[in-house]
């Protein structure tokens, strides 16, 4: 991991979680445990509506923090209830926390990589539909990140658990001056939150 990604999860570490937002997260972590306990391979699908922020960021955070606790059998993925695009200025708040982004395509739904460990995959980032052909068809936690998603979406085919953690849109800050700040304050409390959740995740060596 390179030098300024390390430095920023130094940062994230140090971040309170309140006990109302552990309740929250408390049933992400029961899925994950359980999944560690039975030795089965994780898949978490992030959701929210236009699979433009939010979802994009729980996402990468959750990939890195399943990496950084030595879960390895972990996927994770994002949709949305339909298709529009990353927003920019997400890819460009990953990677002033040190992640490395490439832009593979120039499109209206352009496809990005985001590199943060020499030795991992890219995590493959483009706006689609939860559930489109590149994501989990079944055994998989559908995380609802937004209240719309959650709220206008009953039903999430192949999911077997759903869990609503939702966040507050960034969205709120574009075009302000305020903006900039808005998505870093945004990205360290999911990434936060994401990694309190893999904290409490014991190995299953250790499991009786």
């Amino acid at each position: 991991m390179n030098p300024k990604l390390s430095e920023y999860i130094g940062n994230i570490l140090q971040q309170e979680i309140t006990e109302e937002r552990k309740g929250i997260l408390q049933p992400l972590i029961d899925y994950i445990q359980q999944k560690v306990k039975d030795m089965k391979p994780i898949y978490l699908n992030f959701i929210c509506t236009h699979n433009s922020r939010r979802s994009h960021l729980a996402q990468v955070w959750a990939q890195v923090a399943g990496h950084y606790y030595g879960i390895s059998d972990i996927q994770c993925y994002s949709g949305g209830t339909e298709t529009t695009a990353l927003y920019p200025k997400i890819a460009e708040t990953l990677s002033d926390a040190g992640f490395e982004v490439w832009k593979l395509n120039q499109a209206e739904n352009s496809i990005y990589a985001i590199k943060y460990h020499e030795n991992a995959l890219p995590v493959i980032a483009f706006s689609k539909k939860y559930d489109d052909a590149f994501n989990p068809v079944d055994d998989f936690a559908a995380i609802m990140t937004c209240s719309q998603a959650d709220e206008g979406c009953p039903f999430i085919s192949g999911a077997e658990k759903r869990v609503p953690i939702t966040f507050e849109d960034p969205k709120m800050s574009d075009n302000t001056p305020e903006q900039a700040k808005v998505y870093h304050e945004r990205s360290l409390q999911i990434a936060s939150e994401m990694f309190y959740v893999f904290s409490q995740i014991k190995k299953s060596c250790s499991l009786n």
